[in-house]
Protein backbone atom coordinates (compact mmCIF):
# COMPACT_ATOMS: atom_id res chain seq x y z
CA UNK A 1 0.00 0.00 0.00
CA UNK A 2 1.63 3.38 -0.93
CA UNK A 3 1.96 5.84 1.61
CA UNK A 4 -0.61 8.71 1.83
CA UNK A 5 0.79 12.67 1.95
CA UNK A 6 -1.44 14.77 3.71
CA UNK A 7 1.55 17.50 5.03
CA UNK A 8 5.11 17.58 2.87
CA UNK A 9 7.83 20.32 3.73
CA UNK A 10 9.02 21.27 0.37
CA UNK A 11 12.10 22.62 1.27
CA UNK A 12 13.70 20.96 4.47
CA UNK A 13 17.83 20.76 4.55
CA UNK A 14 20.71 18.02 5.67
CA UNK A 15 23.63 18.80 7.76
CA UNK A 16 27.08 17.66 5.59
CA UNK A 17 28.66 15.28 8.00
CA UNK A 18 32.40 16.73 8.50
CA UNK A 19 33.85 13.40 6.66
CA UNK A 20 31.61 13.47 3.57
CA UNK A 21 34.43 14.79 1.32
CA UNK A 22 36.74 11.73 2.69
CA UNK A 23 34.07 9.41 2.12
CA UNK A 24 32.29 10.14 -1.29
CA UNK A 25 34.86 12.57 -2.88
CA UNK A 26 36.77 11.45 -5.64
CA UNK A 27 40.38 10.84 -4.29
CA UNK A 28 41.97 12.78 -6.82
CA UNK A 29 40.06 16.71 -5.63
CA UNK A 30 39.99 15.62 -1.55
CA UNK A 31 42.76 17.81 -0.76
CA UNK A 32 40.40 20.67 -2.37
CA UNK A 33 37.29 19.88 -0.62
CA UNK A 34 35.72 22.57 1.46
CA UNK A 35 36.37 22.45 4.82
CA UNK A 36 35.44 24.40 8.17
CA UNK A 37 38.13 26.32 9.70
CA UNK A 38 38.30 29.74 12.71
CA UNK A 39 37.88 33.19 11.20
CA UNK A 40 41.02 34.77 13.56
CA UNK A 41 38.60 37.81 13.06
CA UNK A 42 35.72 36.81 14.72
CA UNK A 43 36.63 33.51 15.86
CA UNK A 44 33.54 31.49 14.61
CA UNK A 45 33.80 28.94 12.12
CA UNK A 46 33.48 29.26 8.86
CA UNK A 47 33.58 27.83 5.15
CA UNK A 48 36.98 28.02 3.17
CA UNK A 49 36.37 27.39 -0.35
CA UNK A 50 39.13 27.70 -3.21
CA UNK A 51 40.56 30.32 -0.26
CA UNK A 52 37.65 31.93 -0.10
CA UNK A 53 35.92 32.24 3.31
CA UNK A 54 32.22 32.41 3.46
CA UNK A 55 29.84 32.24 5.61
CA UNK A 56 28.30 35.47 7.53
CA UNK A 57 29.31 37.40 10.71
CA UNK A 58 27.51 34.45 13.37
CA UNK A 59 29.42 32.06 11.30
CA UNK A 60 28.38 28.14 9.71
CA UNK A 61 28.38 27.17 13.94
CA UNK A 62 25.25 27.87 14.29
CA UNK A 63 23.81 27.09 11.53
CA UNK A 64 21.51 23.94 12.15
CA UNK A 65 20.37 25.68 15.27
CA UNK A 66 16.56 25.48 14.89
CA UNK A 67 15.10 27.07 17.80
CA UNK A 68 17.00 30.27 17.65
CA UNK A 69 14.26 31.69 15.71
CA UNK A 70 12.21 31.92 18.83
CA UNK A 71 14.76 32.20 21.63
CA UNK A 72 15.11 28.72 22.39
CA UNK A 73 18.54 27.92 21.00
CA UNK A 74 21.50 29.92 21.38
CA UNK A 75 23.05 29.06 18.06
CA UNK A 76 25.64 31.39 18.28
CA UNK A 77 27.43 29.42 20.81
CA UNK A 78 26.74 26.82 18.49
CA UNK A 79 30.04 24.74 16.74
CA UNK A 80 28.84 23.36 13.73
CA UNK A 81 28.95 19.58 14.86
CA UNK A 82 26.18 20.38 17.65
CA UNK A 83 23.18 21.17 15.58
CA UNK A 84 20.46 19.69 15.51
CA UNK A 85 21.04 15.62 15.44
CA UNK A 86 18.49 15.34 12.85
CA UNK A 87 20.10 17.21 10.24
CA UNK A 88 22.56 15.05 10.43
CA UNK A 89 20.93 11.64 10.79
CA UNK A 90 17.89 10.72 9.03
CA UNK A 91 17.03 8.18 12.13
CA UNK A 92 17.04 11.04 14.72
CA UNK A 93 15.26 13.18 11.88
CA UNK A 94 11.97 10.42 11.50
CA UNK A 95 10.80 11.84 15.28
CA UNK A 96 10.84 15.14 14.44
CA UNK A 97 9.03 15.05 11.12
CA UNK A 98 6.94 13.07 13.18
CA UNK A 99 6.34 15.51 16.06
CA UNK A 100 5.02 17.70 14.00
CA UNK A 101 2.80 15.05 11.54
CA UNK A 102 5.05 15.72 8.14
CA UNK A 103 4.64 13.15 6.18
CA UNK A 104 7.72 13.67 3.61
CA UNK A 105 10.47 16.35 3.50
CA UNK A 106 12.75 17.61 0.46
CA UNK A 107 16.39 17.89 1.25
CA UNK A 108 18.22 20.79 0.68
CA UNK A 109 22.24 20.98 0.90
CA UNK A 110 23.61 23.75 4.04
CA UNK A 111 27.14 24.04 3.62
CA UNK A 112 26.65 22.84 -0.54
CA UNK A 113 24.58 26.13 -1.01
CA UNK A 114 27.95 27.40 -1.13
CA UNK A 115 29.24 25.56 -4.07
CA UNK A 116 28.57 28.15 -6.30
CA UNK A 117 31.22 29.37 -5.22
CA UNK A 118 33.96 27.48 -6.58
CA UNK A 119 35.43 28.81 -10.11
CA UNK A 120 37.01 25.27 -11.12
CA UNK A 121 34.30 23.27 -13.30
CA UNK A 122 35.93 19.98 -12.21
CA UNK A 123 36.26 20.69 -8.62
CA UNK A 124 32.10 21.53 -8.78
CA UNK A 125 31.66 18.74 -10.38
CA UNK A 126 33.06 16.37 -7.97
CA UNK A 127 32.17 18.16 -4.53
CA UNK A 128 28.69 17.68 -6.37
CA UNK A 129 28.82 14.29 -7.18
CA UNK A 130 30.20 13.33 -3.72
CA UNK A 131 27.26 15.50 -2.27
CA UNK A 132 24.37 13.52 -3.73
CA UNK A 133 26.32 10.09 -3.32
CA UNK A 134 26.10 11.04 0.59
CA UNK A 135 22.51 12.38 0.02
CA UNK A 136 20.85 9.04 -1.62
CA UNK A 137 22.76 7.17 1.40
CA UNK A 138 21.13 9.36 3.88
CA UNK A 139 17.53 9.11 2.57
CA UNK A 140 17.73 5.68 1.88
CA UNK A 141 16.49 4.30 4.92
CA UNK A 142 12.95 5.78 4.65
CA UNK A 143 12.62 6.03 0.72
CA UNK A 144 9.39 7.04 1.20
CA UNK A 145 9.50 10.24 3.63
CA UNK A 146 13.29 11.09 2.70
CA UNK A 147 13.56 12.68 -0.64
CA UNK A 148 17.12 14.66 -2.10
CA UNK A 149 17.57 17.42 -4.01
CA UNK A 150 20.43 17.06 -6.40
CA UNK A 151 23.21 19.52 -6.69
CA UNK A 152 24.46 20.80 -9.48
CA UNK A 153 27.60 22.22 -10.77
CA UNK A 154 26.27 25.13 -13.04
CA UNK A 155 29.67 26.09 -14.01
CA UNK A 156 30.01 24.03 -16.49
CA UNK A 157 26.74 22.59 -18.70
CA UNK A 158 27.96 19.79 -19.99
CA UNK A 159 28.80 18.72 -16.21
CA UNK A 160 25.59 19.90 -14.68
CA UNK A 161 24.01 18.09 -17.68
CA UNK A 162 25.62 14.57 -16.68
CA UNK A 163 25.26 15.29 -12.73
CA UNK A 164 21.44 15.63 -13.42
CA UNK A 165 21.34 12.74 -15.46
CA UNK A 166 22.87 10.81 -12.58
CA UNK A 167 21.02 11.67 -10.19
CA UNK A 168 17.41 11.08 -11.76
CA UNK A 169 18.69 8.03 -13.69
CA UNK A 170 21.04 6.37 -11.20
CA UNK A 171 20.08 7.97 -7.53
CA UNK A 172 16.30 8.40 -8.27
CA UNK A 173 16.27 11.60 -7.39
CA UNK A 174 12.88 13.44 -8.17
CA UNK A 175 14.48 17.56 -8.16
CA UNK A 176 17.54 19.53 -8.36
CA UNK A 177 18.29 22.65 -7.22
CA UNK A 178 20.40 26.01 -8.43
CA UNK A 179 20.92 29.62 -6.79
CA UNK A 180 18.81 32.09 -7.86
CA UNK A 181 22.66 34.19 -9.21
CA UNK A 182 24.06 34.02 -11.66
CA UNK A 183 26.52 31.21 -12.32
CA UNK A 184 29.13 32.34 -15.11
CA UNK A 185 28.18 35.76 -14.93
CA UNK A 186 24.71 34.93 -17.09
CA UNK A 187 21.13 34.58 -16.41
CA UNK A 188 19.26 31.38 -16.44
CA UNK A 189 17.65 32.25 -19.69
CA UNK A 190 20.76 33.09 -21.96
CA UNK A 191 20.95 30.55 -24.75
CA UNK A 192 24.12 29.27 -23.68
CA UNK A 193 21.76 27.24 -20.90
CA UNK A 194 19.06 25.62 -23.78
CA UNK A 195 20.72 22.12 -23.21
CA UNK A 196 20.40 22.29 -19.63
CA UNK A 197 16.49 23.29 -19.78
CA UNK A 198 16.11 20.21 -22.70
CA UNK A 199 17.76 17.93 -20.53
CA UNK A 200 15.90 19.00 -17.60
CA UNK A 201 12.69 18.66 -19.48
CA UNK A 202 13.82 15.65 -20.78
CA UNK A 203 14.47 13.75 -17.50
CA UNK A 204 11.11 15.33 -16.19
CA UNK A 205 12.88 16.61 -13.15
CA UNK A 206 11.77 19.68 -10.46
CA UNK A 207 14.71 22.62 -10.46
CA UNK A 208 13.86 24.47 -7.45
CA UNK A 209 16.12 27.86 -7.54
CA UNK A 210 17.34 27.90 -3.41
CA UNK A 211 19.37 31.32 -2.18
CA UNK A 212 21.82 31.04 0.34
CA UNK A 213 23.72 34.06 1.81
CA UNK A 214 26.84 35.45 1.78
CA UNK A 215 27.90 32.84 -0.62
CA UNK A 216 30.64 33.92 -2.92
CA UNK A 217 28.46 34.75 -5.13
CA UNK A 218 26.98 37.90 -7.61
CA UNK A 219 24.24 39.07 -5.37
CA UNK A 220 22.03 41.97 -5.80
CA UNK A 221 21.52 44.52 -3.51
CA UNK A 222 23.12 43.59 -0.65
CA UNK A 223 26.21 46.17 -1.39
CA UNK A 224 23.49 49.14 -0.19
CA UNK A 225 22.82 47.64 3.42
CA UNK A 226 25.11 46.92 6.55
CA UNK A 227 24.24 43.74 9.12
CA UNK A 228 23.22 40.04 8.33
CA UNK A 229 19.05 40.63 8.40
CA UNK A 230 19.07 43.42 5.98
CA UNK A 231 20.90 41.35 3.63
CA UNK A 232 19.24 38.77 4.14
CA UNK A 233 15.94 40.26 3.65
CA UNK A 234 17.53 41.53 0.17
CA UNK A 235 19.40 38.35 -1.14
CA UNK A 236 16.82 36.21 -0.99
CA UNK A 237 13.69 37.48 -2.17
CA UNK A 238 15.25 39.85 -4.82
CA UNK A 239 17.62 37.27 -6.16
CA UNK A 240 14.52 34.59 -6.55
CA UNK A 241 12.08 37.80 -8.24
CA UNK A 242 14.91 38.11 -10.97
CA UNK A 243 15.18 34.33 -11.50
CA UNK A 244 11.69 34.23 -11.99
CA UNK A 245 11.60 37.10 -14.40
CA UNK A 246 14.09 35.67 -16.06
CA UNK A 247 12.72 32.30 -16.76
CA UNK A 248 9.31 33.66 -17.08
CA UNK A 249 9.60 36.47 -19.36
CA UNK A 250 13.01 35.67 -20.84
CA UNK A 251 11.32 32.58 -22.43
CA UNK A 252 12.35 29.71 -20.50
CA UNK A 253 9.02 28.55 -19.16
CA UNK A 254 7.39 28.94 -23.05
CA UNK A 255 10.63 27.38 -24.64
CA UNK A 256 10.07 24.60 -22.51
CA UNK A 257 6.60 23.51 -21.53
CA UNK A 258 7.04 20.47 -19.70
CA UNK A 259 9.34 21.77 -17.27
CA UNK A 260 8.51 22.06 -13.19
CA UNK A 261 10.34 25.12 -11.62
CA UNK A 262 10.20 25.90 -8.14
CA UNK A 263 11.57 29.09 -6.32
CA UNK A 264 12.16 28.36 -2.59
CA UNK A 265 13.22 30.24 0.67
CA UNK A 266 12.78 33.63 -0.51
CA UNK A 267 8.77 34.30 0.95
CA UNK A 268 5.94 33.74 -1.56
CA UNK A 269 3.84 36.91 -1.22
CA UNK A 270 6.22 39.06 -3.74
CA UNK A 271 4.70 36.65 -6.28
CA UNK A 272 1.52 38.01 -7.18
CA UNK A 273 2.15 41.98 -7.94
CA UNK A 274 5.37 40.64 -9.63
CA UNK A 275 3.36 38.52 -12.18
CA UNK A 276 1.11 41.40 -12.21
CA UNK A 277 3.69 43.70 -13.06
CA UNK A 278 4.97 41.16 -15.78
CA UNK A 279 1.48 40.79 -17.31
CA UNK A 280 1.23 44.33 -17.48
CA UNK A 281 4.14 45.03 -19.87
CA UNK A 282 3.19 41.56 -21.57
CA UNK A 283 -0.34 43.89 -22.69
CA UNK A 284 1.43 47.10 -23.56
CA UNK A 285 2.31 46.90 -26.85
CA UNK A 286 4.55 49.75 -26.46
CA UNK A 287 6.59 47.65 -23.85
CA UNK A 288 6.33 44.21 -24.94
CA UNK A 289 9.59 43.28 -25.88
CA UNK A 290 9.85 39.82 -24.83
CA UNK A 291 8.51 37.94 -27.44
CA UNK A 292 5.75 35.79 -25.51
CA UNK A 293 3.22 34.24 -26.74
CA UNK A 294 1.37 33.42 -23.38
CA UNK A 295 1.10 35.65 -20.92
CA UNK A 296 3.42 35.11 -17.80
CA UNK A 297 0.80 34.52 -15.30
CA UNK A 298 -0.37 31.93 -17.27
CA UNK A 299 3.47 30.51 -18.11
CA UNK A 300 3.33 30.66 -13.88
CA UNK A 301 0.60 28.53 -13.60
CA UNK A 302 1.94 26.13 -16.54
CA UNK A 303 5.11 25.68 -15.13
CA UNK A 304 6.08 27.08 -12.00
CA UNK A 305 5.66 26.70 -8.20
CA UNK A 306 6.00 29.25 -5.14
CA UNK A 307 6.65 28.37 -1.96
CA UNK A 308 5.34 30.33 1.34
CA UNK A 309 7.03 30.59 4.95
CA UNK A 310 4.49 29.52 7.80
CA UNK A 311 4.78 33.40 8.86
CA UNK A 312 3.33 35.05 6.22
CA UNK A 313 0.55 36.65 6.10
CA UNK A 314 -0.47 36.92 2.79
CA UNK A 315 -0.70 33.12 2.16
CA UNK A 316 -4.64 32.84 2.95
CA UNK A 317 -4.94 35.68 0.99
CA UNK A 318 -3.10 34.62 -2.05
CA UNK A 319 -3.40 30.74 -1.90
CA UNK A 320 -6.61 31.02 -4.45
CA UNK A 321 -5.64 33.58 -6.29
CA UNK A 322 -2.13 32.29 -7.32
CA UNK A 323 -3.83 28.23 -7.22
CA UNK A 324 -3.19 26.04 -4.06
CA UNK A 325 -2.02 23.82 -5.96
CA UNK A 326 0.82 26.10 -7.19
CA UNK A 327 1.88 26.93 -3.24
CA UNK A 328 4.25 25.49 -1.19
CA UNK A 329 5.56 25.50 2.24
CA UNK A 330 8.72 24.85 4.27
CA UNK A 331 10.42 24.03 7.93
CA UNK A 332 13.70 25.21 6.64
CA UNK A 333 14.89 22.60 9.07
CA UNK A 334 16.97 22.51 10.89
CA UNK A 335 18.43 25.93 10.10
CA UNK A 336 18.80 28.67 13.01
CA UNK A 337 16.00 30.89 11.02
CA UNK A 338 13.80 27.39 10.88
CA UNK A 339 10.49 26.79 11.93
CA UNK A 340 10.45 23.88 14.13
CA UNK A 341 8.23 22.04 15.92
CA UNK A 342 4.87 23.89 14.87
CA UNK A 343 5.46 24.57 11.16
CA UNK A 344 2.21 22.82 10.15
CA UNK A 345 -0.28 24.49 12.00
CA UNK A 346 1.51 27.80 11.29
CA UNK A 347 0.43 27.36 8.22
CA UNK A 348 -2.71 25.96 8.98
CA UNK A 349 -3.30 29.38 11.15
CA UNK A 350 -3.05 31.46 7.96
CA UNK A 351 -5.41 29.06 6.11
CA UNK A 352 -8.29 29.86 8.22
CA UNK A 353 -11.38 30.27 6.31
CA UNK A 354 -10.05 28.76 2.96
CA UNK A 355 -12.13 25.30 1.67
CA UNK A 356 -10.43 21.66 2.46
CA UNK A 357 -9.31 21.48 -1.13
CA UNK A 358 -7.25 25.13 -0.98
CA UNK A 359 -5.71 23.39 2.72
CA UNK A 360 -5.01 20.19 1.00
CA UNK A 361 -3.38 22.10 -2.21
CA UNK A 362 -1.20 24.11 -0.18
CA UNK A 363 0.02 21.56 2.88
CA UNK A 364 1.11 18.31 -0.15
CA UNK A 365 -0.82 18.97 -3.42
CA UNK A 366 1.78 21.59 -4.35
CA UNK A 367 4.42 19.89 -3.71
CA UNK A 368 3.72 16.84 -5.31
CA UNK A 369 2.72 18.21 -8.20
CA UNK A 370 6.25 20.23 -8.58
CA UNK A 371 8.39 17.12 -7.28
CA UNK A 372 6.31 13.93 -9.20
CA UNK A 373 5.82 12.53 -6.03
CA UNK A 374 2.59 10.01 -7.10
Amino acid sequence: MSRVYNVIDADGHILEPLDLWEKYMDPKFRDRAPRLVKDNKTGKEKLLVEEQMLGSEQGMGGIGGVGARQGEVKAAELQYEDGRPGGFDPHKRIPDMDLDGIDAAFLYPSMGLFAGAVQDPALAGALCRAYNRWLADYCKPYPDRLFGIAMLPMQSIPHAIEEMRFAKKELGFKGCFLRPNPYNNKMINHPDYEPFWDAAEDLDIAIGFHEGGSSGMPTVGIDRFEGRAAKHIVSHTMEMMLAALAVIWGGVCEKHPKVRIGFLESGGGWIAPWLDRMDRHFDDQGFNDSGLTIRPSDLFRRNCWISFEPVEGSLGVLADYIGPNKIMWATDYPHRDGFFPGAPDMVRERLKGTSAATQRGVLAGGAMGFYGLN
